[in-house]
Formats: C-alpha cells, structure tokens, sequence
C-alpha cells in the first residue's frame, strides 16, 4: 500500500470533447503505465472501452485508472463531459481529493464547466484547472483567462503559461518559479508570478508579513501552503497542456502532485451513533469505506467501486453494510486499470479498489461501523415508456432495466398502476438513448418507447351529495345495499383531527384517512342503517374508486367523504353489494361536485447567458409558467426562477439548447399540484374517454 501522503485521488471533469480522456491515456503513456500510446479517435482508448463510447467517441461511464510518477501515486478517475450523464461525475467526486477541471481552449467555459465547479466546490474538493487543446486554431488565451476570472474570481491564477499557441504551441513556462528564457510566452510569467505567491501565503499571517516586510518565502513555505491554499480555495491553479502532441502534460502531472489534495488533507466527517466524527485516514483505524459507482459488465459480473477512508481492508472480512442486514463478506479486492483487474491483497486509506459478485453492496452502499453523508445525485424527470419489441421478452426487459438501474443511480424504473405502463426516466433524452443502445447490444433486447401518460390527479371543487342504490335479483338470493354519501373538497395540509371535529357530520363513528392521496372518509350512520360489519366493503368500494378515477382514469386526491345513510336487506344485503353500492355512489356524486383535473408542476431553474433573459421570461409566459424571480450565477450567467406545469417542459432540453446556442443548463424538480386549465382538461378527458371507448 503507498504511503497515504502520497495518495493523489483526481477527477478529471468538465464539459464534452474538452480533451479529458486524451489527457488521462496521454498520461498513462507519458508514465510507461501502459506500453501503447491509446487514443480515443482509434477506439484504442483504456478509459472509454466500453462500446457505446467507442462508437460515439465520448465519455459515457466513469472509468478508473492508476500509475506512479515523481514519488506520487495517482488514482485518476476519467468522467463524462455531458450534462446527462452528470450522476457519474457526483458519484466519483464523492471518492476523489481534487478536480483537476479541464477546458477546451477553443470552446471556453462551457454547461457542464459551471456544473462540475459548482458540485466540486459544494463538496469541498480541491480544484485546479487545466485548458486544453494548446495546438489547435483560433484561440483567444486572454479572453479565457479573463473569462475564468470573471466566472470564478482572481483566486484562479496561471501556475504556467503557454509558450505559442495552435500550430506554434510548444510547451509551458512557469510562473512560480520564472525561468531566465521565457522567449514566446503568450502572457509575461513574471507579471503573474508576484500575485501566485500572494493567493498562496494569504492562508499563512506570519509567512504573508514576513513577504511584506520584503522576505521572500523558502521553498519549504511554497509547498506546504499551497497545498493549504488549494485546500481552502484562496487559490485555483490553471495549468495549460496538449493531450494531443503531449506539450506540457510533464509539468501538469508535477502540478498536481504538488497542488493536488492527499487524503490526509481532505478529511471526510461522518456519524457514528448520535456523535460527529472526523475519519483520520490511519491503516489501524475502523474501516470506513463506500462504494462510488457500479458497473455491470456483459458476462454479467458486478464489479462494486469504493474509496477507503480509514482502516484496512482485505478479502473475506466481515464488515457492516449500510445495504445489508447482516453485514457482508469481503470478496477478492482488484485494481482496476480501464476494463482490465487485478487481484490485490489489502487496501488501505485513500486508496480506490473494486470488488466482484456482492449482491449486497449498491452504488452510495458504506462499510464499517461510521456512517457517511448519502451521496446526493440529481433527481431524473425525462420519462419514456417502454415496451419489448418482441413478445415474451416482458420478463427479459424487466431484469435488464433492473441492472441499469443499479449502475446508474440517475435512472429509475417503476410500473404506472394505472396504465401499467413500464416507465424508465433519466436526465434527458441522449440519456436514455444510450440506455436502449445498452439493452441492445449487452441483453439483445430492443424495445418501443413512447412518451407515458403524466400522472395528472382528479378532485373536486364544490360540496355534493347523492345515493346509489345496487339492487339486482337473478334467481336464489339477491344483492342488495344503499349508500347516502356527502362529499367536500379537502385542502391540502389540513390538520385532520380538527377538521373532523369542526365539520358539519351527523357524527362520528369512526374516521379513515389515506395521506398518501389526501381522502378522508368518515362513518356517521346513526340508528345502524348500514350494519358496522359492512362498513369496511363500503370503504374497499372508496379506495377502488379513487384508485381508478371517476373522469378521466387518473388516481383521487383531495376528497373527504361523509357516508351518512343507507339501506339494508336481512337476506339480500353482502359485502360485495356494499363495495359496489359505495363505487357507484361515490362516482354519482363526484361529477356533480364541479371535478377537476390536477397536474404536476415543477421548480425550474434556468441558467442561461444575461443576453437571454428576456428569452426565457417570454418562453415561459408561452407555456403556462411563472417566473418567481433570478439572480446572478456568474460571469455574465443569470439563473431565472421558475414553476411550470410538466406537460410543457417534458422536451425543454431541446428549446433551451437552440434558444441559448448550447449555452443554458437546467434543473427540475417536482413543486405541487395544480388545477388544469379547462380547455387542456376538456382535451385530456376526451382523449381518456376515447381510449376506454377503443378498449371496450
């Protein structure tokens, strides 16, 4: 095991095509880690093997690589550059010490640039930036610096510059340590040099008056604080390189073995029992470590990735897991490089190891006694119904998108009660593309899709009563039972107990709340009317009935129903006719009580470039939003506030992509229901009645 000093966990991270896994097999080259020199372009990558990324050439799946180099022992940890693939970025910053953020020199600051600074920070990791593609044309270095500047303040500084650009870019030139020759640096070192040493002694008081007093800070000084200056984000180092022709990939790996994070600087806090705990990262400590990421290959075999924090593990320990009741059973501990493992003996902290066929363990899944903060990913919201093309394969498609959902945890997997629709939903629709791609070649499944039914809800919006009366004689004993009901709209958030007592029933018997879909139902027959023994059926005819809807076949929600009064026969009376009895009476006096459809509205959050404001606010205003407000996200970014109905946002990656040139990003989440309005509500019953027309 290294030393854990020694240890550099790295992320590589940032928007598509800005260079990310050219960089880390240009590293594995540059180490003589791998003998080959891989490259993306020819599918000959180590970290994009998987065959949906040799097809599309780019980064789907996090992938995990190691070397050694100056001393320094790197796990490297290659990530997707597009939004929808965001959970495997979340998933391995949870695992790493620093992200090393990589722009493309040409594209600049892009979506997923702001989105992974953003969760990096959050995470408290250290962040260094690396701008890529020195050698290719048209590249305004100035404006990018000044861009980064202005995006995340005068803390992000030049640790090196570039020597020439495009055609012309030959190496880098350092700032810290300014060389005599510095022929062809597109920015003087020696004007930077001066303000890196101030964003690096700013952590240290004693060591920053000394510097004032005109004492130049040792060597000694320089290393230690940086890194603490990293730590506390007084300082993000840029570096410049060229994955490509390799030009100054020797001075980011010295970068990062002297700016990068070690697990001892990054220490992790967790609970254990009622008391907050820091996780020293000692080998004699507890064992405390969580899987990042899951990976299904296609014989089948689950591989479970974890970072250690603490302790040392080792096959066939007995640990606790989070995810299993009983605790779990180490099995043999591999080093992954790329696709390819290897047996190891222990790991220790800090290192990132995976482990083969252990059913227990799932993505988030923490082993020892510690327990550590879940990992937060982001909520999916893009939803495809989906069907097997071939019939008989209904089992097949379940278990297939049960695998997907445990390696992917932005991808859920639920069957609609109503429609039973199977409904697969992801961050979007590029998303869930690659996921039936992944059916097809790994489970030789293909499948339709079609959009599913939204969950609208129905509800009332006046008070009504009525009676329904089931009476039917077909010879021998007959069916016979009479329900009196009255029926009021009920408020969400309303406090139950006091409701009840305020409201004008003849009295309670006994009360039945669902919280689930806001229905009160509550027994005031008097004089025994209906016998209490049948009461429970009119209740199973209530839950039926709010289960399938009364207008358009969507669930009940909202409601409280009085049954009052009602008829029985000594011989003829039954469960079955009450629970029908109550289905009827309840259906009767819903649509005379003014129903109404509800749908779902969401929260968006909209960032987009300042000039597109007023873009967003007009679009919005289209679709039946409202804007509650904005603010500032940054270098000439605006986030704008929104609540939307969901039918009109299930596609808005696409408008907000051509509105914004690629440039705008959003989130989703559910807010509340809403009443619809009636000329969409009309058109959404009609269509539901059409349907039952067709079924019958």
């Amino acid at each position: 095991m290294p030393d854990v000093k020694s240890i550099r966990n790295v992320c590589l991270c940032g928007h598509g095509s800005a260079g990310k896994t050219t960089i880390a097999d240009a590293l594995l080259a540059l180490t003589k880690t791998v003998a080959s020199n891989p490259s993306v372009d020819d599918g000959t990558s180590i970290c994009d093997f998987d065959p949906e990324e040799k097809a599309h050439k780019y980064t789907i799946e996090a992938s995990c690589v190691h070397f050694d180099h100056g001393g320094k022992h790197f796990n490297l940890v290659d990530t997707p550059g597009y939004p929808d693939f965001i959970g495997q970025t979340i998933g391995v910053m949870s695992a790493v010490d620093t992200a090393l953020i990589v722009i493309n020199a040409q594209s600049g600051i892009e979506v997923n640039t702001r989105r992974v600074f953003k969760e990096s920070e959050a995470l408290g990791l250290g962040r260094m930036i690396c701008v890529t593609k020195m050698d290719g044309d048209n590249i305004d270095f100035d404006g990018l610096i000044s861009g980064i500047q202005e995006m995340w303040g005068s803390r992000c500084v030049l640790l090196n510059v570039p020597v020439g650009h495009g055609a012309d870019f030959q190496g880098v030139v350092s700032t810290l340590k300014v060389p005599a020759d510095t022929a062809g640096a597109l920015v003087d070192p020696s004007t930077i040099s001066e303000p890196l040493i101030e964003s690096i002694i700013e952590v240290d008081e004693a060591v920053m008056e000394q510097y004032f007093e005109g004492n130049m800070p040792s060597d000694a000084d320089l290393a230690r604080l940086v890194v603490k200056a990293v730590k506390e984000g007084t300082l993000i180092p840029i570096v410049c390189c060229s994955g490509k022709t390799g030009a100054g990939l020797t001075e980011l790996l010295a970068a990062l073995g002297q700016c990068g994070l070690s697990p001892n600087d990054h220490l992790q806090t967790g609970r254990q029992g009622d008391k907050e705990v820091v996780i020293e990262p000692q080998a004699d400590g507890p064992l405390v470590a969580r899987v990042f990421k899951t990976r299904i290959d296609p014989f089948v075999q689950k591989l479970s990735f974890m970072r250690v924090y603490s302790g040392t593990m080792k096959r066939d320990q007995n640990l606790p897991c989070s995810t299993a009741r009983k605790g779990v059973k180490m099995g043999q501990l591999l080093s992954v490089q790329g696709e390819e493992t290897e047996n190891i003996e222990s790991a220790g902290p800090g290192d990132i190891v995976a482990v083969a066929k252990m059913d227990d363990l799932k993505t988030g899944s923490v082993l020892g006694e510690i327990a550590l903060p879940d990992i937060a990913f982001p909520k999916p919201m893009v939803s495809l119904a989906v069907s097997p093309r071939t019939r008989g394969d209904e089992t097949k498609l379940s278990g297939a998108l049960s695998k997907i959902v445990e390696e992917d945890s932005t991808c859920t997997l639920d069957r609609d009660v109503q429609t039973k629709e199977l409904v697969m939903t992801g961050m979007s629709e590029l998303h869930l593309n690659i996921i039936q791609e992944r059916l097809k070649r790994r489970d030789k499944l293909e499948v339709d899709t079609k959009e599913p039914r939204i969950a609208f809800r129905e509800t009332i919006q006046s008070e009504a009563d009525g009676s329904y009366r089931h009476k039917k004689q077909s010879g021998g004993r007959g069916q016979f039972g009479e329900v009196h009901i009255r029926m009021f709209p009920l408020p969400r958030d309303t406090n139950i107990d006091e409701y009840a007592t305020k409201a004008n029933f003849n009295s309670i018997k006994s009360s039945h709340y669902d919280e689930s879909s806001n229905f009160l139902w509550v027994d005031s027959v008097v004089g025994g009317t209906i016998p209490s023994n049948f009461m429970p059926a009119v209740g199973k005819g209530f839950a039926e009935r709010i289960t399938a809807g009364v207008i358009a076949g969507y669930p009940v929600q909202d409601v409280c129903v009085e049954v009052h009064f009602g008829k029985y026969h000594d011989v003829d009376s039954s469960e079955a006719a009450f629970k029908t009895a109550a289905k009827q009476a309840f259906k009767q006096v819903f649509e005379k009580a003014r129903p109404s459809l509800l749908e779902p509205v969401v929260q968006l959050e909209v960032t987009v470039p300042e000039a597109n404001v007023g873009d967003v606010y007009s679009d919005m205003s289209g679709r039946g939003g409202r804007v509650s407000g904005s603010d500032s996200a940054g270098g000439n970014f605006t986030t704008v506030h929104c609540e939307v109905p969901l039918r009109e946002v299930t596609t808005y990656s696409r408008t907000l992509s051509s509105m914004t040139g690629g440039m705008g990003s959003y989130t989703m989440e559910f807010s509340h229901y809403d009443v619809m309005p009636p000329n969409i509500q009309q058109d959404v019953i009609s269509k539901a009645q059409l349907k039952d027309d067709e079924d019958e």
